[in-house]
C-alpha cells in the first residue's frame, strides 16, 4: 500500500514547474492543465520517488506495469475531449494516475487492471478515498470491456494494442470515441477513433509512444 504524504510547498512549486513545461511541449487544454495541477503525483508512487515525482517521466509500479509519463497523461486526456458526466471506460488502471485526472476532469470513470495486485493495490490504498465517488475500479480482462455498463461516451486504452478490440467498439456510443497507442510493441500511434452513428470508424493519428502491450485474461497472481 502506498503511504500518503503531504502536499508540501514543495511538491506545488513542482507541480506548477511540469504544468509549464507541458504547455511548452503542446498541451493546450487548459482544463486538462488544471486537473494535472491539482491531482498529486507524488501520492501514487512510492516515497522513495518523492523527489522526482514531477519529472516528466515514467516509473515502475510493480508487476511489470508503469506510472506514465506526465506528458503521455495529458495528451490522451486532451484527445478525449472530457465534458462533464462523460461515462468513461479506462482499460489499464495501473497507479490509478490517469483515471483520477479523467475524475477530476468531471467524468464517470469506470477503470480495469488485470493484475490482481494493482487492483488490491488501488482498492486498499487508493490515496483519494471518497473524494472521487463517479471513480470506480474493476478487476478484469480489458479486451471484453465492461459489457454490464456500457454503452460508454469514450473509451481509454493505456497500453499498445495491434488492433482496436472489437468488444470495446461495440460498448462505444454512436459519436463516441477511443483514444488508444495502436501499433506493433516496438512502436504505437496515438490514434483517436470517432464511432460515427452509421456505425463507420473515423480514425485520426497523433503522432508516435511506445506503451507496454495490452494481454488479454487476467493475472491473479499480480
Amino acid at each position: 500500500m502506498l503511504r500518503r504524504q503531504e502536499d508540501t510547498y514543495k511538491h506545488k512549486g513542482a507541480r506548477a514547474k511540469l504544468i509549464a513545461e507541458l504547455e511548452q511541449k503542446g498541451i493546450a487544454d487548459k482544463s486538462v492543465l488544471q486537473a494535472m495541477n491539482k491531482v498529486q503525483r507524488h501520492y501514487f508512487l512510492d516515497a522513495a520517488l518523492d523527489k522526482f515525482a514531477y519529472e516528466d517521466v515514467a516509473f515502475p509500479i510493480g508487476n511489470d506495469q508503469t506510472i506514465s509519463q506526465p506528458y503521455t497523461v495529458a495528451f490522451q486526456s486532451q484527445l478525449m475531449q472530457i465534458k462533464k458526466l462523460d461515462k468513461v471506460l479506462e482499460i489499464g488502471t495501473g497507479s490509478a494516475y490517469q483515471a483520477t485526472v479523467l475524475a477530476e476532469l468531471g467524468a464517470q470513470i469506470y477503470t480495469i487492471e488485470r493484475q490482481k495486485e494493482l487492483y488490491e493495490k488501488n482498492i486498499l490504498g487508493y490515496p483519494f478515498k471518497g473524494k472521487y465517488p463517479m471513480l470506480k475500479f474493476f478487476y478484469g480482462d480489458g479486451f471484453k470491456g465492461l459489457p454490464t455498463y456500457a454503452p460508454f461516451d469514450k473509451i481509454l486504452i493505456t497500453a499498445g494494442v495491434s488492433m482496436v478490440p472489437e468488444k470495446l467498439l461495440e460498448q462505444l456510443k454512436p459519436n463516441g470515441i477511443i483514444v488508444l497507442p495502436l501499433g506493433e510493441e516496438d512502436k504505437q500511434i496515438m490514434t483517436r477513433i470517432t464511432k460515427l452513428p452509421n456505425g463507420e470508424l473515423q480514425t485520426e493519428s497523433f503522432g508516435e509512444f511506445i506503451f507496454v502491450p495490452m494481454l488479454e485474461g487476467v493475472n491473479p497472481k499480480g
